[in-house]
């Protein structure tokens, strides 16, 4: 993951070679010397440009694969995806709404988030009304939930200005982390990381919400706990990576399928490398969205398109386990 972070550093419309970037850092650190003015050059490229969005990418990448593997093993089904219980569409909505209102800044991002947030409260309000434990209700009060919140992103859409405000929703929703805000990165950086560590922490005793519910209570595994607060740290993640990068799909669902390739189910392993490799993954599908072309290819339309050839290529693997 690292060693990826810093080819990531010499990618780019402005490339930087590799023993360049080892000769800034030395002098950086004050080994070695540099022109003053290739050394200030480097550093605006490096600090100022790169350095933001690659941080951003290794969050997004990292919380959307822990919380695309928790939802997983908490509805027992391995096709579930972060946008299950209408995160995604809160967040559409959220952000969407900020836009057409005109605000700017960190606004955008921060209703986009609470949108999110919105949405899941909601899906588990709807599955509490009914039956309080059931993961079926769970999923149903999700599909509620998020097709409200879709017909409101689409009367938000109706009523945008189409010259201005449309594709700015549009655009916003593929994804991007061109215009990453380091504010706001600061701001949901500590956030992001603290609920991916917890996630990860929290690894044997999700593996005790594969077992029926009646055997997990036998084993003094506390299940409505543990499945409310897994929902709730996972959607926590999915609303702060939006707020980051805009709408970014197939990270979450195809990320744990591979690190479940390659150390198993369990969730104790399974979790922190799926963190490891989803940081990976967001970080080679950015450097391709910033070089493919002389202008910047959103980064959904990368995710996408690397997500489903490489789904593709493990579907004869990961279906053995379905079967």
């Amino acid at each position: 993951m690292l060693i990826a972070a810093l080819l990531s550093l010499t990618v780019g419309r402005y490339p930087v070679a590799v023993i360049e970037l080892a000769h800034w850092l030395l002098a950086t650190c004050g080994i070695g010397s540099m022109p003053t003015e290739r050394l200030q050059l480097l550093h605006s490229v490096i600090v100022e440009a790169r350095l933001p969005r690659i941080l951003g990418a290794m969050l997004v990448g990292a919380g959307l694969s822990v919380a695309g593997g928790a939802y997983q093993a908490v509805f027992r089904n391995p096709l579930v995806s972060p946008g299950l219980l209408g995160v995604l569409s809160g967040c559409a909505f959220g952000a969407a709404l900020g836009i057409v209102l005109g605000l700017h800044g960190l606004w955008v991002p921060v209703l986009g988030g609470v949108g999110g947030l919105l949405a899941v409260g909601l899906g588990v309000a709807i599955a509490a009304m009914f039956s309080s434990g059931s993961i079926l209700m769970l999923v149903l009060g999700g599909i509620v939930s998020n097709a409200l919140f879709t017909a409101l992103l689409s009367i938000v859409k109706y009523m945008a200005d189409p010259l201005d405000q449309l594709p700015a929703i549009v655009y916003w929703m593929l994804g991007s982390l061109s215009a990453v805000d380091t504010a706001a990165l600061w701001w949901t950086a500590p956030t992001l990381a603290v609920a991916i560590i917890a996630l990860c922490l929290l690894g044997r005793l999700i593996d005790g919400l594969s077992l029926s519910d009646d055997e997990a209570h036998s084993l003094g595994i506390p299940v409505q706990l543990i499945r409310y607060g897994v929902i709730v740290l996972a959607t926590l993640i999915c609303a702060l990576t939006v707020s980051i990068a805009g709408m970014v799909g197939w990270v979450g669902l195809l990320v744990p399928h591979l690190a479940r390739l390659l150390v198993g189910p369990g969730n104790a392993r399974l979790l922190p490398l799926s963190a490891c490799l989803g940081a990976c993954f967001l970080l080679a599908a950015d450097s391709l969205a910033r070089s493919l072309t002389a202008g910047e290819i959103p980064l959904g339309i990368i995710t996408e398109l690397l997500g489903a050839i490489a789904f593709v290529l493990v579907l004869n693997r990961v279906r053995r386990g379905w079967l």
